[in-house]
């Protein structure tokens, strides 16, 4: 079985190589963060218990686990 950083990082990788070039005066992950409507956001799921809970628990929103989420395209990642 292979998941996490390893799986995460080249797919990510290859999805802001897709997007193309940041918008004029940003940075590419500056796109993500203004876009996240465009991510998928994952509600369920743990990696573990700890405090404060959304560091290990999937929630609504922005948590640990998932961060924003996960692409739905490459609409998140372009300026």
């Amino acid at each position: 079985m292979y998941g996490g950083t390893s799986v995460a990082s080249p797919l990510i990788a290859a999805v802001y190589a897709d997007a193309g070039a940041p918008g004029a005066s940003t940075y590419p992950a500056s796109d993500v963060y203004s876009h996240t409507g465009s991510l998928y956001d994952v509600t369920a799921g743990s990696t573990t218990s700890c405090s404060p809970a959304y560091l290990c628990t999937a929630e609504v929103g922005y948590d640990g686990p998932t961060g924003w989420g996960t692409p739905d395209g490459l609409a998140a990642f372009v300026g």
